[in-house]
């Protein structure tokens, strides 16, 4: 397995998601957070830009009512994940030589539980951070030339958006030494709705990183342009739920658990036959998976027996 990512980087991403449940006597289905009913899993996937998914080394399968930021269930998703990757991939605390992995998570993934057990299993962190009065505070003190300019993935200059690193603004003795607090300025797009969280009609966003200086190109804008690319992990997930994730067919946890470690591994056979077959066709590389389906899955074929052979 490969680095999945720039300069070498494994970026395992973190995300959670709802799983629709039509049946009350499924075991461990509960009301979610968004006042629907059924199961809330969590799990990783690599990120694999050249190709329009990433294997799943790991997912937990939780109650509808599990908590969007529960700490001891990134910690147990991390473990799994770390220990699904080949020993030559896995990071080594304390070695400088050591291969690089990065846990990505919105600010679901923003505790310090998991941000010091990422620190003492030897993994980067890149967490999104809420929005609150105090960051809103201290964005109104960055001073003019504090800020530059957000980069693309191409490396130009993202227009109308600018970040800062605002890391001796605030307190952070509660978390690990060595994080750095970037914050994003942008004009919200035409049509956008406004919030309060937004300051002098600028959409802010803000994440919490222990990724070294100098490591990613661009620095400050580097580092951004690599936790925005989290945002990935949405078109993971929506996969993953096209291909089994949707609902959940058993009634037992134990049945339902293996349901989903299915999928993970379907997704991951998916993700590997892209890599090893089509990333020289765009095409199928970024497709869908209904559509990588229908067009690679799908092709008819017959056994046939020649020689005394199958």
């Amino acid at each position: 397995m490969r680095a999945a990512d720039l300069n070498g980087l494994l970026q395992i991403d973190f995300d959670a998601t709802v799983t629709i449940s039509h049946s009350e006597d499924k075991e461990n289905a509960a009301k979610t957070w968004k006042r629907t009913f059924g199961f809330h899993p969590l799990p990783a996937f690599l990120d694999r830009p050249e190709v329009s998914s990433g294997e799943a080394p790991a997912g937990l399968l939780r109650s509808g009512n599990a908590g969007s930021n529960t700490a001891a269930d990134h910690i147990t998703v991390l473990d799994q994940a770390l220990a699904a990757l080949p020993e030559h991939a896995r990071p080594r605390p304390g070695d400088p030589g050591s291969v690089r992995v990065v846990a990505r998570s919105d600010s679901a993934g923003a505790t310090h539980a998991f941000a010091k057990t990422c620190r003492d299993r030897g993994v980067w962190f890149s967490f999104g951070l809420p929005v609150d009065a105090r960051i809103q505070a201290v964005v109104d003190q960055v001073p003019d030339d504090g800020w530059e300019s957000a980069i693309d993935g191409d490396g130009g200059i993202r227009d109308g958006a600018w970040v800062a690193d605002m890391t001796g603004m605030l307190d952070l003795s509660a978390l690990p030494s060595g994080v750095t607090v970037i914050v994003r300025a942008e004009r919200p797009h035409p049509g956008a709705q406004l919030t309060f969280t937004d300051v002098d009609g600028h959409r802010i966003t803000a994440f919490i990183t222990d990724i070294p200086d100098r490591v990613i190109p661009g620095q400050t804008a580097g580092r951004e342009l690599n936790h925005r690319r989290h945002a990935r992990v949405e078109d993971r997930i929506r996969e993953a739920k096209a291909t089994g994730l949707r609902n959940l067919p058993c009634r037992g946890i134990a049945e339902n658990t293996a349901w989903l470690e299915t999928l993970l591994a379907a997704t991951d056979l998916v993700c590997w036959a892209k890599l090893l077959g089509f990333t020289g066709t765009p095409v199928l590389a970024h497709a869908e998976i209904a559509t990588f389906r229908n067009l690679v899955l799908h092709v008819a074929a017959r056994i046939t027996r020649g020689a005394r052979q199958k």
